[in-house]
């Protein structure tokens, strides 16, 4: 069986009171099968594997002491070898159950030589299928532990990162070209090359074995959640769709129309996206993303989509990196984003160089490795990893421009001019 770690996550400011710092399980992680153990609301349970590991990361902010111990249940009679790694220094305690109520593993002080991220790693001594215990929450305590920062919430995804481009007020975008190249490929990320104000175009990876190209659009009206809910003059309608693209609903992040190709893009290699706005009416545009397959070296259709009270152009460019199943939210995520270009109503093609950096609530105090900036003339994303340092929210950087723009390439139709 592989072997496994459970990480539980160390980001929201805390100061260490006399009973120390107590971080719930139910922050944990399995690494690198998420399916492991259990990790729900009452800690990390079905731990009887000899070969997980369970791992505390913690963004310490001074060198010193800390004391360290692990709360659990484990059955009555049963007893449990633990092993508890820190810093590369390493103590065994035997600690026996007592069925319903709590036994605290005490594995004593460890030195902190430097500030920043830390591990703490448990391992269990036991024989396979025999319980090593019901992990309810790690303890820590000591002067290393003053200021610290800790993730003390359930949700475990690393932080959602944006880039948002600057565009001239009343621009009339009517198309909008992206390259976007995924460095890093773990399960459950989206980077996403397009967005806008009605919608999201950009890859994914689902599963060991699947991956998606993903073009979506929202609806109009205020439903959040379920689709069934919104009136057929609030809904977005689907035009078009390529060879082999799958479209349906979406819901939970406000609602609209999904589509997709399965496509086994790969990591290290430039993928092109191209969205174009058509306004059709006073209140109609009809939206639709284009994909360059790199197989048939060929811009393909994913899908179009008439979105209802627009009327409009795209406002609100951006590109984002999502973790968006928190069960691996501990692994670091890279993609670079370079060769943005716009085109105008008028047909005039126009290169973005300039982008602000952004994050979700949850990179605003709980989890702080999250990054921006530029690499080999592109812009990048990269969050988790508990990674030293962080980037501001709002810094602008500049790439330099390439020149070369989407008006030499073998382009599918686009908007007419206006």
């Amino acid at each position: 069986m592989q072997r496994l770690s459970v990480l539980i996550l160390l980001s929201v400011c805390s100061i260490c009171h006399a009973e120390g710092l107590r971080i719930p399980a139910s922050t944990a992680y399995l690494d690198p099968d998420a399916d492991g153990a259990r990790v729900s609301n009452d800690g990390v349970n079905r731990w009887i594997d000899p070969q997980t590991a369970i791992l505390w990361f913690g963004q310490i902010k001074q060198a010193g002491q800390v004391n360290a111990s692990v709360v659990l249940r484990l059955p009555k009679g049963n007893r449990s070898a633990l092993k508890l790694t820190v810093a590369e220094q390493s103590r065994t305690v035997e600690v026996n159950g007592t069925g319903d109520t709590n036994v605290t593993a005490d594995f004593g002080k460890f030195e902190i030589a430097n500030a920043g991220y830390v591990s703490f790693r448990l391992e269990s001594l036991n024989k396979a299928e025999q319980p090593n215990g019901d992990v309810q929450e790690l303890v820590l305590s000591g002067p290393a532990t003053e200021q610290a920062h800790f993730n003390l919430l359930p949700r475990r995804n690393a932080a959602s990162v944006h880039l948002a481009y600057p565009v001239e007020k009343d621009t009339k975008v009517s198309a909008f070209y992206c390259e976007m190249t995924g460095v890093e490929d773990p399960l459950w990320t989206y980077y996403m090359a397009c967005g806008w104000h009605r919608g999201y175009f950009g890859m994914q990876v689902n599963s060991p074995t699947e991956r998606r190209i993903i073009f979506s659009v929202w609806d109009s009206g205020g439903e959040a959640v379920d689709r069934g809910k919104v009136d057929n003059e609030n809904r977005v309608q689907l035009l078009a769709k390529g060879d082999g693209v799958y479209s349906g609903d979406f819901g939970n992040e406000g609602t609209g129309g999904h589509s997709h190709l399965k496509y086994w893009w790969k990591t290290g290699e430039k993928q092109k996206f191209l969205v174009t706005a058509e306004p059709v009416s006073e209140t109609h545009t009809v939206y639709a993303g284009y994909y360059f397959h790199p197989d048939s070296k060929k811009w393909m259709l994913i899908s179009s989509w008439k979105a209802p009270k627009e009327g409009k152009y795209m406002r609100g460019l951006y590109s984002f990196s999502e973790n968006f199943i928190g069960r691996n939210g501990h692994v670091v995520r890279k993609a670079l984003y370079g060769n943005q270009w716009i085109r105008t109503a008028a047909g005039e093609w126009i290169e973005i160089t300039t982008a602000k950096f952004s994050h979700d609530q949850t990179g605003k105090a709980d989890r702080l490795d999250r990054f921006m900036g530029l690499d080999d003339g592109q812009f990048f994303l990269s969050h988790g990893g508990f990674v030293d340092g962080f980037t501001e929210f709002g810094k602008p950087f500049t790439r330099q421009a390439t020149g070369e723009s989407p008006a030499t390439m073998n382009l599918p139709p686009l908007p007419a001019v206006k």
